[in-house]
Order: structure tokens, then C-alpha cells, then sequence
């Protein structure tokens, strides 16, 4: 089959969404499960594989095997099943880059950072070993690093379970550069084998570089089988001796030499954690005297034999007779010793649950406290294990985590949110993440700490670390028609200011007439807002038309803003006809700009022409 394309839907449930990454054997894609509404990660098997019975059985035993291992730091699997001439499996979808991704991004890493990250993968190591499954190809990039610190181990699909072998190639196949000497001589796998790839992944995490390199993976396989690995403080001479002294005991060729199990390799590492945590970085005889470098190969002597002087034989007699005495008292023993029963495995539970689950099964109880990033009360490792036998009645040592010890919390004001998460992360706490409105603090930059900066808190808790979303947006309101009281408090109430500017208008005095932004424009909170007020119609002075022609004083008044009424007046010279006169309001009043201003002007009328007197009539008497 080739790559599975977006959108197609494997078995009738699983939604293909893109393609991830490949591997060896799979192509992994993100879906969604359809039936759940959540994403998943789908591995698909190559489908040159799907043929071959032996890849089959291992993509088989891989869901199996996952299946089985509910635990924090292991990615859960939740299905399995066959997709056009192949199999597929169904599992947690984790966000994060991959501890390879890390240390080739960032690394060397912090010691305190690489312990804790070391510590979860041996914890969900030693959980698949107590249930008897091998993972075999521990290396970074199969573990999934999430901002906050949280490490998860994938990929068993070279697990082995219990007993069962899969052919040569099950039995040897890993990474190069993490394989245990035992793997590269094909050699049967155990679980100090897991502890060893462990190891070196701790190594590399420590030192930016895997301890053995070579130019073909045989090359690489002889280096683990012959050379010791290079001490990490030649490259990064500021590392703890405890530390070092730690990772080149898990590195012992012989597995013998290494710790017996990963809790106690977790014990060991939160013993060195601490004193790394105190600052002292000081070699003491202790740090060699718990930790002491081991041979990488070790000569057989036969030591000669001792000779004994004449004097001082026993007869024959006696030591026929302490023969048969040693040979009674096993006799005796074997009648009277205690029956020997299977020992509970409580690791991981709260101390009172594990006690009485061990007395119970009948067995004493004694109780150890070490420091440890494990919650407090919770058993971390115990004496016989859970995979062994002993005798009924006999004391069962349980190694109870005291808690990690408290730290203060280091300040992260003012710190990029992914260096903030770091630095926390690096001091040993989980980190949850919150958003806050912030016009200090720009976007994605740490403001503070619950609880705050200085104070102790339990390695190995949860802090709250607020990030600014920058400033809180807010709503600008409509305050135009509202006078100018109003609307400042209006805009103040919104958590905004107010800036007012003035400009004559024919609205009503001290009523807003603009503003800017405009209303229902989404701002940063305290940002400014514009609000034009209106001052009133403008005042204009009236010019002086008298003596100007009506024509001219009607177009400068006009001019000036105002309307213009015209009334005549009858005047006595003709010069003053068609002239000014005379206006209302008079030249330099003040007027409302296109107000009307009256002008009279002038109008000569000719007078009328005398009548003639009638001529004189002669008087009627004379003659």
C-alpha cells in the first residue's frame, strides 16, 4: 500500500489527517477517531512487511505488548487492526518533539533536566520489566519530551514478553549507538540490557554526543563490545562527579556490574540529584566509594594453594565428624525452614496500601525513606521484588520516597514563555501554563508565579505560570450626541482615555459631534480615544457695507458667511441712489455665522416739476 492519503478512513473508524513521520517498519500519521472525536496516532505497517510472518508477529507483539502497559510514561496504545492489505495501530497522539529533537536543539542539557527526563523513562522501564517486557531499542528517538518536562516512551515494536523468542532477528535488532554489549554479540536480552540503552541515552543527554560513534552500525557494535566509553567531564569538565560516576557504572560491559534493576538506578540518580540541587560540586570519597569505576574486563586468577604446617592438621576423625554434623543441620533445615511464597509487587502504591498488602500475604515490613521525585508515601522500590520468592514470615525492605525536598522557586518575570517554562522545569517543577491581559508585559512573556518567585515548594509539583496575551482588548463605546461630561466618563469607565478636541459646528455647545476610533472598534485596553466637541455656530464680525453698492455689499456680506435682506429708503441726493445707506446690525457687531444682515439702500426720486400759474384775467370794470 502506498502512503495513505488526507481523508481516507482506515477500518471504518480512524480519518487520516497528515502524515507525521516514518520509521523502520511504519508510517505514522495523525487521525481522528470518529467514533471518540479525539486524535490518535495511527502506524501504519509498510506493506512490503505485511508479507512477512516475522514483521507481522512483531507489529502484533508492538499493540500487544503497549496495550498492556498503562502507565504515565509509557504512550498508551488503544487499537489494532487490518487496512487494505495491512495493519495499523492505534495510539496516543502526543504533541512534542522527541528527545533526540531536544538534546540535537538544545543540548548538552542541564543536569538537573537530564536526571528527571532519565528518571521517567526508567520508571516506565521498570514498570515493563516488573511485567516482564524487554523494550530493546531504548534511544531518544523514541521518547516524546512535552513542554512541560513530561517524557513518554513509545515504539515496543521490538519487545520482547516474557519467555517468547521471534527468530535471530528479534533477538538482535535495535540501534547501533544504544545497543548493550549483550545485543551486539546476539546475546539473550535482559533487563539491565534496557538499562544499559538507558544509559546512554542519559550519557548523551549530558554530554551532546552518544558515547561511541563509528562508520558502519558493526563498527559501532565493537566499540561497545571492547571500548570503554570517554569520560563525559573531558568534554564538559563541569559535570558532577556523582553524576558521571552513576552513568559509567550503568555502562559496565557486564551486565553483573550495572544497577540490579531501575529503581535502583532511579535510587542512585535521586541521591545524585540532590547534592547536584545543593550546588556542591565538589568530589568526596563518598561519590567513588558508592559508584566505584568498574574493569572493563576482568582477569580469572587461581590464587595458589596455601600451605598448611604439619602441626597444625586436624585428625581425620574430626572433620569426618564436622561432616556429619553439617550434614545433620541441612538435614534439619530443610524440614523446619519456613515455606517460601511469591512477594506482592506494591512499587508505585502508598506506603499504608503496601503494607498492608504485604502483611497480608505474610510477610514483615520494614520501611526505608529516600528522597525521590516520586510523590511522598509512595513506594519506590522494595526488597525481595515482585518477580521473587521468600520465605513466609521474612521482612520485605520497602524504599518510600520522602518526596524530592523543597526548592525556591527562581524568578521568571519578564522571561520569554518557553525559557520560563525551561527554567522551572530545570529547577524540578511541572509547569501548567495560564494566560493574563498585561499592557506591562508584552505577548508570550512571563509575568509571574503561583506560588511566587522565592518561595519553597516540593520538587516535583505543579506551578502556575501566568504569560501575557498583552493587553485586554476592549469595546470602544458610541458616546457622539452625549455631552462632553458624559461621554469622558463613559470612556473612562471602559478602561480607555479620553482626548478631546473642539471645532464649531451647528450642533448644540459641548455636545460630541465625532470620535475616534469608531464605536464597536475592538482596542487594547487604556488606549486612547478622540472626542470632537462642539463649540457652536461660529461668531463673525459684520463688515461695513455703507456706502458700497448694493451689489457689492450683498456679495461681501455672502462673503463673510451671512444672508442678506434688502430694504430701500427714499433718499435726496441722487448720489446716493443704488448705495448702502445704512445696516442691520451695524459694521464690527458680532454675529452667529449665516445669521441675515439687513442693508438699506438708497433711492432718489426725481421731485415733480412745478405747475405753471394760470394767466391774470382783466378786470370786467375798466374799459
Amino acid at each position: 500500500m502506498a502512503e495513505v492519503a488526507e481523508n481516507t478512513v482506515v477500518d471504518g473508524r480512524y480519518r487520516i489527517l497528515n502524515r507525521i513521520g516514518s520509521g523502520g517498519m511504519a508510517d505514522v500519521y495523525c487521525a481522528e477517531d470518529t467514533h471518540l472525536g479525539r486524535q490518535v496516532a495511527l502506524k501504519v505497517l509498510y506493506q512490503r512487511f505485511a508479507q512477512d510472518q516475522e514483521f507481522v508477529e512483531r507489529f502484533r507483539r508492538e499493540a500487544s505488548s503497549a496495550a498492556g502497559l498503562q502507565h504515565p510514561n509509557v504512550v498508551n496504545v488503544f487499537d489494532r487492526g487490518e487496512h487494505d492489505g495491512t495493519y495499523y495501530i492505534a495510539m496516543e497522539h502526543l504533541r512534542g518533539p522527541t528527545l533526540k529533537q531536544v538534546i540535537i536543539r538544545e543540548g548538552p542539557l542541564d543536569e538537573l533536566r537530564a536526571i528527571d527526563i532519565t528518571v521517567q523513562i526508567l520508571r516506565a522501564a521498570g514498570f515493563a520489566h516488573r511485567r516482564g517486557v524487554i523494550h530493546r531499542d531504548f534511544k531518544p528517538h523514541n521518547v516524546i519530551v512535552s513542554e512541560e518536562g513530561e517524557a513518554k516512551v513509545t515504539d515496543f515494536g521490538i519487545a520482547r514478553a516474557g519467555a517468547s523468542e521471534i527468530t535471530e532477528t528479534g533477538s538482535i535488532m535495535g540501534t547501533a549507538q544504544y545497543l548493550s554489549p549483550e545485543q551486539a554479540q546476539g546475546q539473550g536480552v535482559t533487563a539491565q540490557s534496557d538499562l544499559y540503552s538507558i544509559a546512554v541515552i542519559l550519557y548523551e543527554m549530558l554530554a551532546g554526543t552518544v558515547p561511541f560513534e563509528g562508520d558502519s552500525a558493526v563498527a559501532v557494535a565493537l566499540r561497545h563490545l571492547n571500548d570503554p566509553p570517554p569520560h563525559i567531564s573531558a568534554g564538559r569538565p563541569g559535570i558532577h562527579p556523582s553524576l558521571e560516576a552513576v552513568v559509567m557504572r550503568a555502562l559496565a560491559k557486564d551486565p553483573v556490574h550495572r544497577f540490579a534493576d531501575a529503581d535502583e538506578f532511579i535510587e542512585a540518580l535521586a541521591d545524585v540529584r540532590a547534592r547536584v540541587a545543593e550546588g556542591n560540586r565538589d568530589a568526596t570519597p563518598e561519590d567513588t566509594m558508592v559508584y566505584p569505576p568498574l574493569p572493563y574486563a576482568e582477569e580469572t586468577r587461581v590464587s595458589a594453594p596455601v600451605p598448611v604446617e604439619p602441626g597444625r592438621r586436624w585428625p581425620a576423625a574430626s572433620m569426618v565428624l564436622l561432616t556429619l554434623l553439617a550434614l545433620v543441620a541441612l538435614a534439619v533445615f530443610a524440614v523446619t525452614r519456613p515455606e517460601e511464597i511469591a512477594v506482592p509487587d506494591v512499587v508505585g502504591e502508598p506506603l499504608l496500601q503496601a503494607t498492608a498488602t504485604l502483611e497480608q500475604a505474610g510477610f514483615e515490613v520494614e520501611e526505608r525513606r529516600v528522597r525521590d521525585v516520586a510523590p511522598e508515601d509512595e513506594v519506590i522500590r522494595q526488597d525481595p521484588t515482585g518477580a521473587d520468592k521468600a520465605d513466609e514470615g521474612s521482612t520485605v525492605t520497602l524504599f518510600v520516597s520522602a518526596g524530592p525536598g523543597q526548592v525556591r522557586i527562581p524568578s521568571i518575570e519578564g522571561l520569554p514563555e518557553r525559557r520560563a517554562v525551561r527554567e522551572l522545569n530545570t529547577a524540578g517543577f511541572k509547569v501548567t501554563v495560564d494566560e493574563e491581559a498585561s499592557d506591562r508585559f508584552d505577548e508570550d512573556v512571563a509575568i509571574r508565579t503561583v506560588p511566587r518567585e522565592g518561595e519553597l515548594a516540593e520538587r516535583g509539583s505543579r506551578i502556575r505560570l501566568f504569560v501575557s496575551s498583552g493587553p485586554e482588548r476592549v469595546e470602544v463605546p458610541d458616546v457622539r450626541g452625549l455631552s462632553r461630561q458624559s461621554a469622558e466618563s463613559r470612556i473612562e469607565a471602559t478602561g480607555l482615555l479620553a482626548v478631546i478636541d473642539e471645532r464649531d459646528s451647528d450642533a448644540e455647545e459641548d455636545t460630541v459631534i465625532e470620535q475616534s476610533p469608531a464605536p464597536a472598534t475592538e482596542v487594547d485596553e487604556g488606549s486612547r480615544v478622540t472626542i470632537t466637541i462642539s463649540t457652536g455656530p461660529e461668531q463673525v464680525e459684520v463688515p461695513s457695507v455703507v456706502g458700497q453698492t448694493a451689489g457689492d455689499a450683498r456679495a461681501a456680506l455672502r462673503r463673510a458667511g451671512f444672508r442678506v435682506e434688502t430694504r430701500e429708503r427714499t433718499v435726496e441726493s441722487s448720489a446716493d441712489d443704488g448705495i448702502v445707506v445704512d445696516q442691520r446690525p451695524s459694521s464690527g457687531s458680532t454675529l452667529t455665522k449665516g445669521r441675515t444682515v439687513v442693508v438699506i439702500v438708497g433711492r432718489f426720486e426725481e421731485p415733480p416739476e412745478p405747475e405753471p400759474e394760470p394767466p391774470a384775467t382783466p378786470d370786467a370794470g375798466t374799459g
